[in-house]
């Protein structure tokens, strides 16, 4: 079951035992409107001290985001808290597979804590186990499993990084897409990847880093039967691309950019390779989260800039960085809806509740998916190049 089936409960109300969703706040959950939350937070982290490790994601609001140790994208985070083993809780402001990675690359005795267990990813949910085990064996069935390697994108869920594992697989970052792709096809003869789960990250890293062409790219929809895709389509493919998409990264569209240019002269265009194919062509620099601030931070005084990313970092980019000229890449506010649930109330309730000696959403993965999915981060740590680079 993944949150989109599921219907929505009051932000911290209410209980969902058959799912992640919605988490049950033992007391009263902070009101929203409480002008005491800043204090309460600095009070409850500096009541825990060096116990507590604070990881706070690009793309969450300031107000969370201030109270972080470190910032970061999803694996660069994991990798922060694994350095930290003295630190009992990792409260993870971000989403539930990076809460996950998290819980995988920490020590047993650390307990890793997501504010919300409501936040999780839209992308991730798209690629759910059963679903993916329904595609092996329908390639199987087409008699060219032996020949595919599967791909999973850091956003996945723990146990499609384990199916990787297993399955002689490999997780990547939007940064060494290009590398894991490079590994995946030198595996088998006349080897296939399977990509998990953002189509658009596997096509435009496909076509645009490797020179593999659109037709070389088939789309398997885990809706139809048999992907919606022939058997002929199946061996004819090198890449079959799972149809998922980032909700945020899927909406900025090619007729915007050409927009900004027609009245911005000058202006840059930067976006994630999350992006759709069309809006990648048309911009001037695709890169990871990373990589975007990293550009924007050596950006020259008086630039124009329009950016394709996660509204939250794009504006904290912009107050950064007052001497340039720092857009979001679409006309309407579109802020990682799921990031956001991890609001201040929710991070004032965890806090406290650690502090008064209550762990409360301690995210926990199963040892054998644990030691399945370490098999497939492994790999990528094994690959040359920008291998632990978000």
């Amino acid at each position: 079951m993944t949150t989109v089936d599921l219907p929505l409960l009051p932000l911290g109300r209410g209980h969902d035992a058959s799912s992640e969703r919605g988490v049950e706040c033992p007391g009263d959950l902070p009101a929203a409107s409480d002008p005491d939350l800043v204090a309460r937070a600095r009070a409850a982290k500096e009541a825990l001290g060096e116990r507590v490790f604070v990881l706070g994601h690009h793309y969450q609001r300031d107000e969370v985001i201030q109270f972080a140790d470190v910032t970061g994208d999803s694996f660069k985070l994991a990798r922060d808290a694994a350095a930290r083993p003295e630190a009992e809780f990792i409260v993870f402001c971000g989403v539930h597979f990076m809460a996950e990675s998290a819980d995988i690359l920490t020590s047993p005795e650390q307990k890793v804590i997501l504010p919300d267990l409501a936040a999780g990813c839209s992308m991730a949910d798209m690629a759910r186990l059963g679903q993916v085990e329904d595609a092996w064996d329908a390639m199987t069935d087409a008699g060219v499993a032996d020949s595919v390697v599967p791909v999973t994108y850091m956003n996945s869920s723990a146990d499609i990084k384990a199916f990787c594992g297993r399955n002689g697989g490999v997780v990547c970052t939007s940064s060494n897409a290009e590398v894991a792709l490079e590994w995946a096809f030198e595996q088998k003869p006349d080897a296939k990847v399977l990509f998990l789960p953002d189509q658009h990250l596997g096509r435009n890293t496909a076509v645009l880093k490797m020179g593999l062409s659109l037709d070389d790219c088939v789309v398997w929809n885990p809706h139809l039967p048999g992907g919606g895709l022939t058997g002929e389509q199946l061996r004819n493919a090198r890449m079959i691309l799972w149809k998922g998409h980032c909700s945020v990264h899927g909406r900025f569209s090619p007729d915007v950019v050409d927009e900004l240019r027609a009245n911005v002269p000058g202006i840059q265009i930067l976006v994630h390779p999350e992006c759709q194919h069309e809006v990648v062509l048309k911009a001037d620099l695709v890169g990871s989260t990373e990589f975007i601030i990293k550009t924007i931070e050596a950006a020259a005084p008086g630039s124009s800039w329009a950016i394709g990313t996660e509204l939250n970092l794009v504006k904290r980019l912009a107050d950064q960085h007052p001497d340039k000229n720092i857009s979001f890449l679409d006309r309407t506010v579109c802020y990682c809806s799921t990031m956001n649930r991890i609001d201040l109330p929710h991070f004032v309730w965890a806090m406290e509740s650690l502090a008064a000696g209550m762990v409360v959403n301690q995210i926990q993965v199963d040892p054998e998916t644990e030691e399945q999915a370490k098999v497939a981060l492994q790999r990528m740590l094994d690959l040359p190049g920008k291998s632990h680079k978000d």
